[in-house]
């Protein structure tokens, strides 16, 4: 299944691009990163049957074992993309919400963006090992 990030804004040369580059290398699935500008730009079409993600502020906040499992779940149902939107400053729209399969959120905090694409590219790894078996994720 492709992982698609889908972010407006260019994260460019940053401390924060750094850790995205080092989960995608690390990553095992396919993983596909598009960037958008603040506004307009056109996503790419998705691979079907998809499912999609946003991150939001009034999402459900997953432990990373959850993630993983619903992540899973998708794959092992035949969804070919996933892909995982991370809006404007202003969010998403009403619209864009309900017709989300996830609202997905890192917490009640409010994260500046290009840390939420570092988080969720994290998070992305570390679904992707649980489902492995590989120790990078172990229990508290």
């Amino acid at each position: 299944m492709l992982l698609h990030v889908i972010a407006r804004g260019k994260i460019a040369r940053s401390p924060e691009a750094e850790l995205v580059a080092r989960y995608e290398k690390r990553l095992t699935w396919p993983v596909k990163l598009t960037e958008l500008p603040e506004t307009g730009g056109r996503i790419p079409d998705p691979q079907t049957p998809f499912k999609t993600v946003l991150l939001d502020e009034r999402g459900k906040t997953l432990s990373s074992e959850k993630f993983a499992r619903t992540l899973g779940n998708w794959r092992d149902d035949g969804i070919r993309e996933t892909r995982f939107v991370l809006g404007a400053a202003d969010g998403h729209s009403s619209a864009e919400r309900d017709a989300a399969d996830l609202l997905l959120a890192f917490g009640r905090a409010t994260w500046p963006h290009l840390l939420a694409r570092a988080m969720l590219m994290e998070q992305l790894y570390r679904a992707a090992s649980i489902l492995a078996g590989h120790p990078y994720h172990r229990a508290g």
